[in-house]
């Protein structure tokens, strides 16, 4: 199996989707991927060009649109890094049922439905590789971030569930668990959480999203991530030990 995908891989390089890709972390993988020798498509619910697909991955029907798409273009769809996401702010005792009800639509949700559009492929082809984009919070939890940490707690839950039904496939499911990064969707937290959040780093600063890119890239490749089955790796500054 091995052979094969290196066969593909030299003659125009793997189908790589990445969602959320028009900025922050997805951006970064894509470019990661781009610069490896895949051939990448982006779906974001913004921006337009060759490589770029509009969805809303908390809608099935925007979702299994988007993925027909793709394919369309790709031929076939080896690797799924699952990076959209959106995340607020607010103490749970004033939490609105619709603000929980969004970030887990998007935040876990839009995972399941972009894992199932693609599961079925990849076990057929004998090949794939599924990367979703967790949290440090799904761990250790975050103040005035019970619905992020609760929706990336299932995304955990979600790729170590998944792994075991496909690995036997050769169809292998990680996550990846940053810390905080320098991203527009961290732009949108309160600076006071930001100044007490960079004082419990061991390093003492957020990341960059070009430091998170290449774990993406290792678990996508052959051999150095071919033992990877149901595992977050966390660059993360160091806010979890494990």
């Amino acid at each position: 199996m091995i052979e094969r995908k290196q066969r593909h891989r030299a003659t125009d390089g793997r189908g790589v989707v990445v969602t959320g890709g028009n900025s922050g972390i997805g951006a970064a993988i894509a470019d990661a991927f781009r610069a490896n020798g895949d051939r990448v498509i982006v779906l974001d619910r913004s921006g337009t060009g060759a490589e770029v697909i509009r969805v809303d991955v908390s809608k099935e029907d925007s979702v299994r649109v988007a993925f027909a798409e793709a394919r369309a273009r790709l031929g076939t769809i080896d690797v799924l890094v699952n990076s959209a996401g959106l995340l607020t702010e607010s103490p749970l005792q004033n939490m609105t049922l619709a603000m929980w009800n969004e970030t887990l639509s998007v935040d876990l949700t839009g995972v399941f439905l972009c894992c199932r559009e693609v599961v079925g492929e990849m076990r057929e082809q004998k090949w794939g590789r599924i990367i979703n984009i967790a949290s440090q919070l799904a761990t250790k939890g975050g103040t005035g971030l019970s619905h992020y940490a609760a929706a990336k707690a299932g995304v955990v839950a979600l790729t170590k569930s998944l792994a075991l039904e496909v690995a036997g496939d050769n169809v292998l499911v990680n996550s990846i668990a940053p810390g905080p990064i320098e991203t527009p969707l961290v732009d949108g937290i309160s600076e006071d959480w930001k100044i007490a959040k960079r004082a419990e780093l061991p390093l003492g600063r957020f990341g960059q999203p070009e430091e998170v890119a290449p774990t993406a890239v290792l678990l996508a490749s052959e051999p150095g991530g071919n033992l990877f089955v149901g595992q977050t790796l966390g660059p993360n500054s160091g806010d979890v030990m494990q």
